[in-house]
Order: structure tokens, then C-alpha cells, then sequence
């Protein structure tokens, strides 16, 4: 029964539901909890009714960065100028020409917000391959175990499918028409934008916050007792 609570109330973890419908699936939880012997639970159940829990929690939390200032205007996962280009903004808004870099940094993440919804389909994509080991791993394992399952499961996808709809997002609100302006003010610009490309850095931090968010909201759950808002999550990871 332990395992079967662990991987009802894990799945809930990894993102933020309302009230209501937290209450819905925990009750619908309890319901089957009382009227059903869950000891000789069969490991394909096991791991179906994980991954109908973790495919609600996984759509949540892409729907938290996939809009208009999912990344822009969170903190931990905005996406700024590229190390390399520090200098440069610096230098431009002692200039008097901040905008350029505001512009330049908006329409990075403005990519990102608009490629993270791609991330819905490949998540239950890897859900569907899961194995039962897959789900032991993620029920038992530490702070960000299912976090890291998507990880690794689905990051080589998400990369692929993420790469064309950000560089056309980038195209279309002029990123790399700002990009190139930028570089040209800097010193070596030229040997700077052939080694550097900026839709891969793009790329590379959407796939960054997309799970930075997943493994807040895991850990959230674990280990905050005020986000344990009812008995039965109190009762599982107040156990563990």
C-alpha cells in the first residue's frame, strides 16, 4: 500500500494544482484506497497508475513556462545574455543603448516560452516507455527522482523538437538580426559569432528552466510540511 501511496502523492509533486483539483484526485485516491486490497497490486498497475498521475502533474507544469512570461518573468529561469556577451551588455548600457540588450534578452525568451509546449507530447512519451524498475527508481529515490527520470529520458527529444520553433521564434521577433548587431560591438566580434551559436543557447536553457521548475515543484512537496495541505500527504512524506 506504501508504494501505491508514494506514487499517487509523488506525481502530484512535481507541479502546483489548484485546491479543487487537489482535492479530486486525492479523493478519487481514498476511494480506491478503502474499497479495493492493494496488497497483491500487480507491478503493471503499479506503474499505470503512475504514470496517469505524473501525465496530469507533467502538462501543469509545462503550462507554468510555456506562456507569455513563463520565462521572462521568473527569475531562477529567465534567460540573460550568454556569459560571453556580459561584457558586451555592460559596455552598450554604459552607452546609452540598454534597449538593444532588453530586446535582445525579451526575444530569448520569448523562444523559449513558445518551444516549451512541444515539451506536452515527449514527457508521455516517455512516460509510455517507463518500467516498472523506472518507477521504483523514481518512488524511493531522492528529492528530484522523477525530475530527473524526464531528464533523462526525454532530453535528447526535447532538443530536437525544441531547436526549429526557437530559431524560427528567434527569426520572426528579430533575435538574431539584434544578436548580430550586438556582436559587431564587440571586440573579436567576428571570431565570436563563429564559435558561438545563439539558438543553441537558447535551446540549451529552455530545456535548463523547463526542468528547473519540475524539480522545484518535486521538492516542494517532499520535504516543505506547509505544502502538504492534506492527510494523505502528510501521512506519506511525513513517513519518509
Amino acid at each position: 500500500m506504501r508504494i501505491v501511496l508514494l506514487g499517487i502523492a509523488l506525481a502530484i509533486c512535481v507541479s502546483q494544482f489548484t485546491a479543487g483539483q487537489l482535492d479530486q484526485v486525492l479523493k478519487k485516491a481514498g476511494e480506491t484506497l478503502q474499497h479495493r486490497d492493494t496488497s497483491g497490486l500487480s507491478n503493471d498497475k503499479i506503474i499505470a497508475g503512475l504514470k496517469q498521475a505524473l501525465q496530469v502533474s507533467t502538462t501543469k507544469a509545462v503550462a507554468l513556462t510555456g506562456h507569455r512570461d513563463g520565462f521572462l518573468k521568473n527569475e531562477a529561469i529567465k534567460i540573460a545574455l550568454p556569459p560571453r556577451l556580459e561584457a558586451v551588455g555592460r559596455g552598450l548600457r554604459m552607452l546609452g543603448m540598454g534597449a538593444k540588450v532588453d530586446e535582445l534578452e525579451v526575444g530569448m525568451n520569448r523562444a523559449a516560452e513558445q518551444a516549451t509546449p512541444q515539451a506536452k507530447q515527449i514527457f508521455l512519451a516517455a512516460l509510455r516507455k517507463m518500467t516498472f524498475d523506472d518507477a521504483r527508481h523514481i518512488l524511493t529515490g531522492d528529492d528530484t527522482a522523477a525530475t530527473e527520470y524526464f531528464k533523462r529520458t526525454s532530453s535528447p527529444d526535447l532538443t530536437v523538437a525544441f531547436s526549429p520553433i526557437v530559431h524560427r521564434s528567434m527569426e520572426h521577433v528579430g533575435v538574431v538580426q539584434q544578436y548580430n548587431q550586438v556582436i559587431k560591438t564587440a571586440p573579436g566580434g567576428s571570431a565570436l559569432a563563429s564559435q558561438f551559436d545563439i539558438n543553441k543557447y537558447v535551446v540549451s536553457k529552455t530545456l535548463d528552466g523547463l526542468f528547473h521548475v519540475l524539480g522545484e515543484e518535486e521538492k516542494k512537496i517532499r520535504k516543505n510540511p506547509a505544502a502538504q495541505t492534506t492527510a494523505l500527504l502528510k501521512e506519506v512524506f511525513g513517513r519518509k
